[in-house]
């Protein structure tokens, strides 16, 4: 995977590279990057116009952003249909503005479940460290040392 995080670091234009040696050099390798990519979602062709996904430095926060920014769309393109109605366009306006509040307390509620799940989880490889006489200098350097917590 450390090929992948390396042409995702100079972006489409990598990957693109990648593509077309990869036809040049043996033309199955170029066609399997080109369905990775198409696979991934790298390609960004059916990204309703987004900025892609290299334009979001986090990708939680990225697709959050990503959600938000299309919500944001659909609710301005169904505003500007008007029906020549006023009270039922008054109407659909506030149940869509009820909607996407309940949505976003709902996304905030999950965000919260997760928060807590990984502090239970924390708490919990925590509290294993201490049964077994571990101290905080015991502690291993690097991310890739640290052992996994128990499957709860």
């Amino acid at each position: 995977m450390e090929f992948v995080q390396k042409l995702d670091s100079y972006g489409r234009a990598g990957w693109l590279t990648a593509m077309i040696v990869g036809f040049v050099v043996f033309w199955p390798v170029g066609l399997a990057i080109l369905g990775y990519m198409i696979w991934s979602g790298r390609m960004g062709c059916w990204s309703y116009g987004g900025p892609g996904r290299w334009y979001y430095d986090n990708a939680e926060g990225g697709r959050a952003e990503k959600r938000r920014r299309r919500r944001e769309r659909r609710s301005r393109r169904h505003a500007a249909e008007s029906t020549g109605n006023r009270a039922f366009d008054e109407y659909r306006e506030e149940t869509l503005r009820r909607l996407e509040d309940e949505q976003r307390e709902f996304e905030e509620f999950l965000e919260n479940l997760r928060h807590a799940k990984d502090k239970a989880e924390f708490d919990q490889f925590m509290a294993g460290r201490r049964n077994r006489g571990g101290t905080a200098k015991d502690a291993p350097e690097g991310p890739g040392e640290a052992e996994a917590p128990p499957a709860g």
